[in-house]
């Protein structure tokens, strides 16, 4: 584990892996999860990129940054991580909460992202969405951990992957449950303090941006994807049927494909055009 001082002096802890010279890819996780969110993206992401997966205020190794937490500060500690390893560009993947951090990223510091993966979120809030994350908030307060348990899973895991193996094999659950209540409830607030006008500033996108939504994701449903992939300029729209919003666990061999293929396209356009230059 290393760590960078942000830019507001909290420090913020990253794990590096894979292909020491390959091309940088920054790994965002999502609400409630650290960097071992990513744990089966390692050897098939690692065998081809360089990767940095970030832990975001609060979880992992992050966990003595104040609070409030706040997604604009969260994306400037993503962007910090990439200056501490010395890397001026790099393709960012983020899912769920790390994909609106992502998002930001691509939106205030396009310079830095060469191609931009985004998993089971969303560019805007719905009020339904809002009351069941200022619920959980209240209940994690009140009730430790344990009140994400049961319920709470099921908007997280799919009904599949639910009866297949139970919460408490699923690695997202786990890590969740083991997190620290007031920290995962800040989180939640900087998700609910985050403004919908961002997604009218996602036309300003460059990078090629792919979209991958589970058919079974009731959190961030296909609506949600479908919009975000509408607002990029070019974006393309993957769909893993029977995934739900747990998708890079419940399916890591469908959703390392649609990644991977992504980003080696990206990567072949990106050598053809410099080849020309």
């Amino acid at each position: 584990m290393r760590y960078v001082t942000a830019t507001d002096g909290a420090l913020i802890a990253y794990d590096t892996f894979g292909k020491r010279d390959g091309i940088p890819l920054l790994l965002i996780q999502g609400l409630g999860t650290d960097s071992r969110g990513w744990a089966l993206q390692r050897i098939a992401a690692g065998r081809r990129y360089r990767c940095i997966a970030v832990d975001n205020r609060g979880v992992g190794g992050s966990t003595n940054a104040p609070h409030p937490f706040d997604l604009e500060q969260m994306a400037r500690d993503a962007v910090s991580v990439l200056d501490a390893e010395n890397v001026a560009t790099a393709h960012v993947m983020g899912a769920s909460m790390g994909g609106a951090i992502s998002q930001i990223v691509a939106v205030r510091h396009g310079e830095r992202v060469r191609g931009l993966v985004l998993a089971c979120t969303a560019c805007r809030h719905h009020e339904w969405r809002r009351e069941l994350l200022a619920e959980w908030a209240q209940n994690v307060r009140e009730k430790g951990m344990a009140a994400m348990s049961g319920e709470g899973m099921r908007w997280l895991v799919g009904p599949r992957f639910h009866r297949r193996f139970g919460p408490w094999i699923n690695l997202l659950g786990r890590l969740v449950m083991q997190g620290d209540p007031e920290h995962f409830a800040a989180q939640v607030d900087a998700i609910l303090a985050m403004h919908d006008d961002l997604r009218y500033e996602l036309a300003d996108v460059k990078a090629p941006t792919v979209v991958i939504t589970g058919s079974q994701d009731m959190l961030t449903p296909f609506g949600d994807a479908e919009e975000l992939a509408e607002m990029i300029p070019g974006a393309t729209l993957r769909e893993l049927r029977g995934a739900a919003h747990g998708l890079m666990v419940e399916q890591p061999n469908a959703f390392n494909t649609a990644v991977l293929d992504f980003l080696k396209d990206v990567d072949a356009k990106t050598q053809m055009v410099s080849g020309r230059g």
